[in-house]
């Protein structure tokens, strides 16, 4: 496998940091500012927003561009806005180095997605996504929880600045190491509006579904896995970060499983893991105020999680061949959609009479709407 894969992994990995280590920040950030919390949170919603909506833009306007220059200019720039953010006295201004952050953010890995399917044989795309995914996975197991304890021990600037330093040796990676130009021609004489008409595929559109699905489940889950630590398994907040690292742990092993067997036996991960993550989050929601059977879960849930994730984006970018500039950005908004909707409706049901147990129900009935949608492509013959 190419060097230049991990090399491109690294760089995942300090924007995985950034993208999720705010969320712990924010009482900090809002009485530094002198803002409410509430509104200091608008600081992770702009983010998945714009990592949603900065993918397919992004991926769009440098869709020319040679992988070199596409990946330095959007690190580069990624980097500046957390030295911009880190300096600044100004909510508004912070605000918009996040959103400026994510767009950035999300070209690097729609692009990175896009130039990684183009370095292998399609019959191991899988094992090399897996690796570039596996950035993400490190940036919840060492990444966040690193953000977290400099948070506390400086300030949340300081986080900043930290995400800023960590990515410099990445952008040099890449400047050396990134091809010059593109790895086929042919990629450059598709057209835009070609690409996009990729999307009515339903051999697509299917996967992009799916996976937008699992990923909103994931991180319903996630999101709420502290008060459901606390208030239902009635351990000390000191286990929180514990149980975060379970979690974290278990979405590497998620990885490691897609890329070792995803590109031979990618529909048994899919079948397999869909209905362990299924009866996994019931399970949870059932059991969580047994503290073993909670880690347990947790773990195993973190596992499946990712390597059905990592499956399904695997197969949407072989499904997207005949849109090489612009696979790697459906795929990146895919996630983050999910990503983006999975709090939000985890909030709604926190709220609810069911708890800190709501969000893990709510996992549930969205694994289960994805298997029905799955059974329902089966049955029509359209494999994944």
């Amino acid at each position: 496998m190419p060097f230049l894969i991990f090399l491109l992994a690294a760089a995942v990995f300090s924007q995985g940091t950034s993208e999720f280590m705010l969320a712990g920040l924010l009482p900090d950030i809002a009485s530094d500012l002198g803002i409410a919390i509430p509104q200091a949170g608008l600081l992770t919603s702009a983010f998945a927003v714009g990592m949603v909506v900065g993918a397919p833009l992004m991926a769009a306007v440098s869709r020319s561009w040679p992988p070199r220059l596409a990946l330095s200019s959007f690190l580069f720039a990624f980097i500046a806005m957390h030295v911009v953010g880190a300096l600044t006295e100004s909510f508004s201004i912070l605000l918009a180095t996040r959103i400026i952050a994510a767009f950035t953010n999300a070209g690097f890995l729609a692009v990175t997605l896009s130039t990684v399917s183009a370095l292998v044989p399609a019959d191991r795309t899988a094992r090399a996504l897996a690796v570039i995914l596996g950035g993400t996975t490190l940036a919840l197991i060492a990444g966040v929880p690193a953000g977290a304890t400099v948070g506390a021990l400086y300030d949340w600037r300081a986080a900043l600045w930290g995400v800023a330093i960590i990515s410099v040796p990445a952008l040099i990676a890449v400047v050396l190491g990134t091809p010059a130009r593109a790895a086929s021609n042919a990629a450059n004489a598709v057209s835009l509006m070609t690409e996009l008409r990729v999307l009515r595929r339903r051999v697509l559109l299917a996967p992009l579904a799916l996976c937008a699905l699992v990923n909103a489940a994931t991180f319903c889950a996630f999101t709420y896995l502290a008060p459901l630590v606390t208030d239902i398994a009635n351990l000390q907040a000191g286990f929180v970060p514990v149980v975060l690292g379970v979690f974290g742990i278990g979405s590497f092993m998620g990885v490691w499983m897609a890329g070792r067997f995803g590109d031979r036996h990618g529909s048994r991960i899919l079948i397999v893991g869909g209905a362990g993550l299924l009866l996994g989050w019931v399970a949870l929601a059932g059991l969580s105020t047994i503290p073993v059977a909670l880690v347990l879960l947790v773990l195993a849930q973190g596992a499946l999680s990712f390597a059905v994730g990592s499956t399904l984006i695997a197969a949407s970018i072989r499904a997207a061949a005949a849109a090489p500039n612009m696979s790697g950005s459906f795929a990146t908004a895919s996630l983050n959609v999910g990503a983006t909707a999975g709090p939000v409706l985890g909030g709604f049901s926190y709220s609810s009479a069911a708890g800190a147990t709501g969000p893990v129900l709510v996992s549930a009935g969205l694994i289960l709407v994805a298997a029905i949608g799955y059974i329902v492509l089966c049955m029509a013959k359209a494999k994944i």
